[in-house]
């Protein structure tokens, strides 16, 4: 087959997290010479409660593991189907870094040479885009008497070696070995198999190092291919090297599309502050200009607070800004171009007499008495009207739906105004949200990842007014 001796294996567990989540499930098919020899399984007392949701997808539940043995009780046995063989898994990183920390916890080691099927088939099927374990089956006809349980994947993965194994020769299937039996690039800190565990689908990511608080929040639409590649050695910068360096722990949040992880990754970083999100970490105080006709001395522009105020009310205010300077160099640009007043404007102090910009003819005299307030302020208006948010196009709320079709999971996102005010899983939810919906409150990156999502033909054909 693929290698003299060979140990085809699949657990099922609590979680994803080899760390904190435990097996409930295992089976080994050892193979030798190219003849099954042993086919074993055992249900596994994980210590702990099932999740539902694991419940459901693998069809194990607490009252199946409550008279099974724990994992030390299989160990010696688990041990002896291992040795000398090739650890042969789908996803196999995964599962060894399971049953390696199940011999961690009982003060053993465990070590096996792992190849990976997912690999193997993409070095060997570049063609095809899909590597999981049902397209696999769906795409080599193979049989699988119970999907999600250990010992029908095995049986699986055991049908697929040997389909490849009499498909291709050995000077096509020994470099596919080679090359899917190579170990990821993962920092030493990091315990083997956490990284396998992340799943593909989109949702936020969070590094941690040595305390409790993330040094790092990310996002995307393949969490696992992401992650992997800020420990990739070929891709890393050297800030990402630095960052792979003190990573000992990684959780993720799935969602239910790319505009979920958005909006959880921008509240994340608020609350939490990580180290390394320097552009998300920027100061709440996110201001606006208001337009003062009423002002005769001083500035007619004034500062508006935005961050967690009611839109609803900004008819005259301009822009938003998270610092002074961004605001003036914003206003510098403009009353260069068209000859404003920069003490009327705010850029300057204000004092009496012409400014030094209308000394230099670039500007146009409001502080020289040679130009009317009145129409100094209408093309001031007239240029602030470029840095006024945009006005929201519904009546009222609307709900803007997601749904990934690859983990069924569906998400709506309550929104007026430019500002989230509630994301639920399903239309019950959604409901109880809608009868006691909370106060507006603006927020500048809500604003503007909701203002570029739906620009997108994705983000106008999921908005449902409400």
């Amino acid at each position: 087959m693929l290698a003299p001796k060979i140990a085809f294996v699949d657990v099922e567990t609590t979680g994803a997290n080899p760390v904190v989540d435990r097996i409930t499930e295992i089976a080994i098919l050892r193979v030798e010479n190219g003849e099954l020899v042993e086919r074993w399984s055992s249900l596994v007392n994980p210590g702990r409660s099932i999740p539902p949701n694991i419940q459901s997808l693998v069809g194990i539940s607490d009252e199946m593991v409550a008279d099974a043995p724990a994992f030390a009780e299989l160990a010696d046995g688990v041990r002896a189907l291992f040795a000398d063989c090739i650890f042969v898994a789908h996803n196999a990183r995964f599962d060894y870094g399971f049953i390696k920390n199940e011999f961690s916890r009982i003060g053993e080691s465990f070590d096996a040479p792992v190849l990976c099927t997912v690999k193997l088939s993409r070095a060997l099927f570049p063609q095809h885009h899909r590597h999981g374990l049902d397209a696999l089956i769906e795409r080599h006809g193979l049989v699988c008497t119970a999907r999600h349980r250990a010992l029908g994947d095995t049986e699986a993965l055991y049908q697929f070696a040997g389909l490849i194994a009499g498909q291709f020769g050995r000077d096509v299937l020994d470099p596919a070995i080679v090359k899917a039996m190579r170990a990821p690039s993962r920092p030493a800190g990091l315990p083997e198999g956490v990284l396998e565990g992340v799943p593909e689908g989109p949702g936020v990511y969070l590094f941690y190092g040595e305390n409790a608080l993330p040094i790092y929040i990310g996002k995307s639409v393949s969490l696992r291919s992401r992650v992997m590649s800020h420990f990739s050695s070929d891709h890393r910068s050297g800030k990402e090297a630095k960052l792979a360096q003190q990573v000992r722990r990684v959780e993720w949040l799935p969602t239910a599309g790319e505009l979920g992880a958005l909006l959880l990754e921008a509240r994340l970083v608020k609350e939490q502050k990580p180290t390394e999100n320097r552009r998300l970490r920027e100061t709440d105080a996110v201001f606006g200009l208001r337009y003062d006709p009423t002002r005769k001395r001083g500035p007619v522009l004034v500062r508006e607070p935005l961050n967690g105020a009611d839109p609803a009310a900004w008819e005259a205010v301009y822009g938003a800004f998270r610092t002074k300077k961004e605001a003036d160099n914003a206003l510098r640009e403009f009353a260069i171009l068209y000859k404003l007043c920069p003490r009327r404007i705010g850029i300057e102090p204000w004092s009496d007499g012409a400014c030094l910009a209308h000394q230099m003819k670039r500007c146009a005299g409001v502080c020289a008495g040679k130009e009317g307030q009145a129409a100094h302020d209408e093309r001031l208006l007239k240029v602030l009207e470029s840095l006024r948010l945009r006005r929201w196009p519904w009546s009222g709320p609307v709900a803007i739906r997601e749904y990934h079709a690859e983990t069924g999971r569906s998400a709506v996102h309550v929104v007026d105004q430019w500002c989230l005010l509630g994301s639920v899983e399903d239309e019950a939810e959604l409901g109880r949200l809608l009868e006691a919906l909370p106060a507006r409150r603006f927020e500048l990156d809500t604003y503007r990842i909701l203002q570029r999502w739906l620009e997108t033909p994705t983000g106008r054909g999921a908005v449902t007014p409400l």
